[in-house]
């Protein structure tokens, strides 16, 4: 299972971006992925690599197709290979579930 943190916004269209945000969730909700949503960031986990960064592209697509002229990305990804992870099992780890 491959965890990562993504947060996507445009830095060209002033200081109220919550259209284009709304959007870019909407498109990784839609997914089909296990998705957890805050104010800062979107969590989601894809059963590998391939799947993951489809979505960030379609989100990206989501709203570079909304006209406009700059995108900031943040992706951080946790890809442990020596056992199963999940938000959960990550959240349990530290007393959190």
């Amino acid at each position: 299972m491959v965890i990562a943190e993504f947060a996507i916004f445009p830095t060209s269209e002033g200081t109220s971006v919550s259209r284009y945000v709304k959007e870019a969730v909407r498109v990784i909700e839609a997914s089909g992925l296990r998705t957890v949503t805050g104010g800062m960031s979107t969590v989601i986990e894809a059963p590998d690599l391939d799947s993951l960064l489809r979505v960030v592209a379609a989100a990206h697509a989501a709203v570079k197709a909304m006209g406009v002229k700059r995108i900031h990305i943040d992706l951080r990804i946790d890809h442990r290979l020596d056992k199963e992870a999940t938000l959960e099992s990550k959240l349990k780890a530290i007393g959190k579930k």
